[in-house]
């Protein structure tokens, strides 16, 4: 199976270094047409140059592919749906969302300023939120579209320092799942990926005979195939240093008590039961996890639940 993007458009958000250059020349070098996105600021979000967004075109259109640079700031809805306009101007469609852009201001929850949690929360999940409601209706009327948002491990498990880019990023999570949900019938297919590479967000952090083995391009290998046509729906892909993993988020059977045992002690008492992963289940919609409740309390009590 060849994966092509021919006739597709392309959007990539923070597309002029790291990952998202390379998602950028990854997709045109099978075909698509790619904005390549990037406010040109520095790591922690400050500044901005179209500079470097300008030079990955370049080296898209000398390999003989169709690119524009864009460098909307992804949390100015105005600007967003202007680089939308742009895209649709230009080519008359939009098939490709990438959610890419991302700053970083690490501190300990206890030293950092709310300024600098709000920012992150802007850029990685209100940007992701902009990007993506300016593209939502035409790729319904496509019926067709695939977006990828861009989690991280420290929002899957946590990271010491790094408690507003977490927490942005398992946001996106959520949004993910609802999104798959409501863009189903259209064939718009939401996934995420969960990268580790040695870009200039993770340099000052690992070694550099690491960071050699972990490149944009392993990560890149995984987008693609979210992004394809056959592409998975409502998947976590973590990906670094040539190796790919699904991400789940689970749920226990975990217990019922009736009604004169639910107190604390009785969850305390019970604790091992509740947190045994024997038989845990990955839901696919919230409602999964009340009607569990529910079908073990009818039983408890002696109830026929009602369909």
């Amino acid at each position: 199976m060849s994966i092509r993007f021919d006739n597709r458009v392309a959007i990539v958000t923070g597309a002029g270094n790291g990952l998202g250059r390379s998602h950028a020349l990854g997709l045109a070098a099978r075909g698509a047409r790619v904005v390549v996105n990037d406010l040109g600021g520095a790591r922690d979000g400050t500044g901005s140059s179209l500079t470097a967004a300008e030079t990955v075109v370049e080296e898209i259109r000398s390999a003989g592919g169709e690119a524009m640079a864009n460098g909307a700031n992804v949390t100015r809805m105005d600007e967003v749906e202007a680089m939308v306009a742009a895209a649709m101007d230009q080519w008359g469609r939009v098939d490709i969302l990438v959610n890419n852009a991302g700053i970083l201001r690490d501190k300990t929850f206890a030293k950092m300023d709310l300024k600098d949690f709000q920012a992150v929360i802007d850029v990685h999940l209100m940007g992701s939120v902009n990007c993506t409601k300016a593209v939502w209706e035409i790729m319904r009327q496509q019926s067709y579209g695939r977006i990828a948002m861009t989690t991280s491990s420290s929002g899957l498990y946590g990271n010491f320092g790094q408690s507003n880019y977490g927490a942005a990023k398992l946001g996106l999570v959520g949004f993910m799942n609802t999104l798959h949900l409501e863009g189903a019938k259209y064939d718009i297919r939401v996934n995420a990926l969960s990268p580790v590479a040695g870009t200039r967000m993770t340099e000052d952090l690992m070694p550099q005979e690491v960071l050699d083995v972990m490149t944009p391009e392993s990560v890149t290998a995984g987008l693609l195939y979210l992004v394809s046509e056959d592409g998975p729906r409502r998947t976590i892909l973590a990906a670094g240093a040539g190796g790919y993993a699904r991400a789940l988020i689970s749920e226990t059977p975990g217990i019922w008590l009736k009604p004169e045992d639910q107190s604390p002690e009785n969850v305390a008492a019970n604790w091992d039961r509740i947190i045994d992963a024997q038989g845990a289940e990955e839901y696919t919609m919230g409602g999964q996890q009340s009607m569990k409740f529910l079908q073990e309390a009818s039983k408890g009590l002696g109830l026929e639940l009602k369909r």
